[in-house]
């Protein structure tokens, strides 16, 4: 028996020496420091390498603006480079009709907004399946994700046209519509009124995988070929997706794993051999109007999970045992801002910044207005807070005891921020849900 315990101990100790390996590379193979190649940064997670540059860059000086579409996908930035997507067409006339128009995935200069390349396919309005609040957005609201690596893009429409292109010239590399191939139902009605917005997630690559939310009758994840688009495997389970944008890694007791919020629950699915698909463990996590937005923010084995409506509270659940256990609750709530988790804090917006801690979920101190807003927390530990039209730098250094703006621009947006920000070699680029982007510079006096 002692043997078998130390194998079964070097066995864990491999699993999780390889999980750590394979997010290594991963990362490297799509990022450098300095990249944004993904929905929430290189590490999927809020935080940036870079520092702010307060006070030499602020207040920050704008570059170039440009109106790419609408919808309420967030740009990205890598290598010099912002790849950002958008809906063009008649917009009364899809919200009433849902009528097709066109997305276009645009390469852009990330210092000027001179275009490189772009390539438009046509696209419904919103979502084939779609239900209830049809004036609140339209077009597409994934994130792109690029493996610079690879040279690859991959975007996803609001009506699931799922397609990689070349990211250096735009070429086409292979596209397939997720509904059309998978037959994917409408979501149910899980209170308040039945709702579906479309597809929402964005890829996540692992490897030569690109992991994406489906549903059923699929699976709530399935797992492609990045190259070529054929499916590798999907989820034991089946249940409909969210909104919450991607599947997060974890690991739970040597477990390679994923937690990802989807329709009313959050799923740790695992990755590892023989049990890839299964899940190991769930949490109940429901949300009025199908609206479980913001994205997990995990720390080891524990995942802050957040959501406004019926819900309006925060969760810190602990998965060390392979269940999910409460470890807090706090009223200090995100309905769309995706938390952030820097040392012992965690930052959110829900209109005011908050910062709560992260062993009590007490709120440590609050300030401004962002409405829904998004934020990223910087190396030299202060947040780039963005939302209502502004952009805002504000102090977070150990010993901060109540918010303190240090500086911000207004104005830079005209409708609501649910696009999230990106922050690239000193470069910030904000994008509000009718499509207009604002590259703005905090490197400083040249």
């Amino acid at each position: 028996m002692a043997i078998l315990s130390h194998i079964r101990t070097r066995r864990r100790l491999a699993e999780a020496r390889f999980f750590a390996l394979v997010l290594l590379l991963s990362s490297l193979s799509f990022a450098s420091a300095a990249d944004w190649p993904q929905w929430r940064g290189p590490e999927l997670n809020g935080k940036s390498g870079e520092s702010s540059n307060y006070p030499a860059g602020w207040p920050p000086k704008k570059l170039w603006e440009k109106d790419v579409g609408m919808g309420c996908t967030s740009p990205i930035l890598a290598g010099g480079r912002l790849y950002v997507m958008g809906w063009s067409g008649n917009v009364s006339q899809g919200r009433s009709q849902n009528a097709r128009g066109t997305d276009t995935v645009y390469c852009l200069d990330a210092a000027s907004g001179r275009e490189i390349w772009k390539q438009s396919y046509p696209c419904r309005f919103q979502g084939r399946r779609r239900a209830g609040d049809l004036g609140e957005y339209g077009g597409p609201s994934s994130t792109p994700t690029l493996d610079v690596g690879a040279g690859l893009l991959l975007t996803v429409s609001v009506d699931g046209d799922f397609a990689c292109w070349d990211a250096r010239t735009g070429k086409p590399l292979w596209t397939q519509n997720l509904y059309d191939r998978y037959d994917v139902p409408q979501r149910p009605n899980v209170g308040g009124g039945l709702r579906d917005y479309g597809m929402a997630g964005s890829p996540l690559v692992l490897g030569e995988q690109a992991i994406l939310e489906v549903g059923p009758p699929l699976g709530t994840l399935a797992a492609f070929d990045k190259r070529t688009g054929k499916l590798l495997w999907a989820s034991a389970s089946k249940e409909p997706a969210g909104l919450s944008a991607i599947p997060v890694p974890l690991s739970v007791g040597g477990a390679r794993c994923l937690a990802n919020l989807s329709l009313r629950k959050l799923q740790v699915i695992r990755l590892d051999g023989a049990a890839r698909g299964q899940t190991l463990a769930e949490y109940p996590w429901t949300t009025e109007f199908a609206c479980n937005i913001p994205t997990p923010a995990v720390t080891g084995s524990r995942v802050a999970l957040t959501s406004g409506y019926n819900h309006e509270h925060m969760h810190l659940v602990d998965f060390t045992a392979g269940r999910g256990s409460r470890v807090w609750e706090s009223r200090a709530f995100s309905t769309v801002c995706s938390p952030v988790i820097h040392k012992d804090a965690i930052y959110t917006i829900d209109d005011r910044l908050r910062c709560i801690d992260l062993a009590t979920g007490k709120v440590r101190w609050q300030g401004g207005s962002f409405y829904h807003g998004s934020l990223i927390v910087t190396a030299d530990e202060r947040v780039l807070a963005f939302g209502k039209g502004r952009l805002a730098v504000v102090e977070a250094r150990p010993g901060t005891s109540q918010y303190k703006e240090l500086s911000r621009v207004d104005r830079i947006a005209r409708d609501i921020c649910y696009p999230h920000l990106a922050f690239s070699d000193g470069l910030v680029a904000c994008k509000d849900r009718s499509g207009r982007l604002a590259v703005f510079s905090v490197r400083g006096k040249n």
